[in-house]
């Protein structure tokens, strides 16, 4: 397994967003159209793909969520095909660890109910649910969270 930092100009992320789009939409139906909005990847700065035996596998990012604080992860996906290989484990930790080297100390995060295994991973990986930030604030189907990047 090979681990590549890049930006959203990277076309292996950019294929893996598409397919993790269309989950979404199946997903989320009607209110897909509303977390679309948000999940815009044209000048993402700090994107990871996980490569096993040279093909794409999984990818995530993260954006500045309140400067020189926190970041927000964005974009998490594995291929179906290849989760329970702990892939989704490693992705987020690099994310957390590239966080952490650029001076963020926490991570926030948006997932919708209709995900239980997102909300799995984040929950066994010590990230807790907190209010509703920003744009989810009333919304439903949306659950968010919270981690420390420090000790």
């Amino acid at each position: 397994m090979n681990i590549v930092r890049t930006d959203s100009s990277n076309p292996d992320f950019i294929a893996l967003v598409r397919i993790l789009d269309t989950d979404l939409a199946h997903r989320d139906g009607a209110d897909n159209a509303y977390y679309a909005q948000f999940n815009k990847i044209d000048s993402l700065k700090n994107c990871i793909v996980v490569y096993e035996y040279d093909k794409p596998v999984g990818c995530g990012a993260f954006k500045a969520f309140e400067e020189d604080i926190s970041v927000e992860i964005k974009r998490m996906y594995v291929l179906e095909t290849q989760r329970g290989k702990g892939i989704a484990s490693k992705l987020l930790a690099e994310l957390e660890l590239w966080a952490a080297e650029l001076g963020y100390s926490k991570c926030v995060l948006e997932t919708g109910k209709r995900q239980p295994e997102a909300i799995a991973l984040y929950t066994k990986h010590g990230y807790l649910v907190t209010k509703n930030y920003g744009q989810y604030i009333g919304i439903e189907n949306s659950v968010c969270f919270e981690k420390s990047l420090r000790s």
